[in-house]
């Protein structure tokens, strides 16, 4: 395979410049999603006015039937978007897969709201814990899905859009994992990880660094131990050992670049 067998710099000006994208190019897309929805949400801002200071912390988590319902609204919208442009396509010149954008406009909304009406804080453990093993059991249930639905037979673009069942269930499936997911790991992180030293704090802070530069440092990482003869597993077990400390140091020098800190 010729993707295979590929320069590191190839891949560089492959999947950042040449990638027919004149942003977005590579996993940035998520960085440049965020921002056109920051800025969509700056301009609603100064049309309708500024946004309180500070959440409000008397309002109450939805209750599940209604998170359920938000989900199956979700996933049927997801659908219909599906029967335009089917999973798998994608607006070249920003690199965004607008099959999915339904799902990331509604989440970014919601996250706003969920901000201002502090449910990250009133979330209850029960609600929590639900919609945790909801997750699991959707990710489990996955394959069953997709060999009810043809795909070991290589049915598999009945699932990416148009008219067909096994569409609608993708979508559906797809809507209330990502609620499940948000919720559920919300629950699970504050009930049994919420607690930061003083090495996982530095870490937070560069978090944003290291997803810009990650994709670079792991393939260099890969490039450079391309002729060491070993297992793949135990090789990605290398890169991932090396690779992954250096980012979050490379993100340590970055941010303290003058100015760097106001953006990263």
């Amino acid at each position: 395979i010729d993707g295979a067998r590929m320069s590191l710099w190839r891949f560089i000006t492959d999947e950042y410049i040449k990638n027919d994208a004149i942003l977005g190019g590579g996993p940035l897309w998520f960085v440049e999603a965020l921002l056109l929805f920051t800025g969509g949400y700056v301009l609603w801002r100064l049309v309708g006015g500024r946004a309180p200071q500070k959440p409000q912390t008397q309002v109450p988590f939805p209750h599940s039937g209604f998170v359920a319902l938000f989900a199956v609204g979700l996933g049927l919208v997801g659908f219909l978007v599906r029967l335009w442009r089917p999973v798998g396509w994608h607006f070249a010149p920003l690199n965004l897969q607008f099959p999915f954008f339904a799902q990331y406009i509604a989440l970014f909304i919601l996250g706003l709201i969920a901000y201002r009406r502090n449910w990250l804080m009133t979330l209850p453990d029960k609600t929590g814990a639900r919609w945790l093993v909801l997750g699991i059991v959707l990710v489990l249930a996955f394959p069953l899905l997709g060999l009810v639905g043809g795909a070991a037979n290589g049915g598999v673009d009945v699932f990416t859009g148009g008219w067909h069942w096994q569409a609608l269930g993708y979508a559906l499936w797809e809507s209330f994992l990502c609620v499940s997911v948000c919720i559920g790991l919300i629950y699970a992180f504050r009930r049994y990880a919420n607690r930061q030293g003083r090495l996982t704090r530095h870490m937070a802070r560069g978090a944003y660094t290291v997803y810009i530069i990650h994709a670079v440092v792991i393939t260099g990482l890969a490039y450079a131990i391309r002729g060491i003869d070993i297992h793949p597993l135990l090789k990605f077990g290398v890169v991932s050992l090396i690779g992954v400390p250096l980012c979050f140091a490379l993100s340590a020098l970055i941010t303290r670049i003058p100015y760097a800190d106001r953006v990263l």
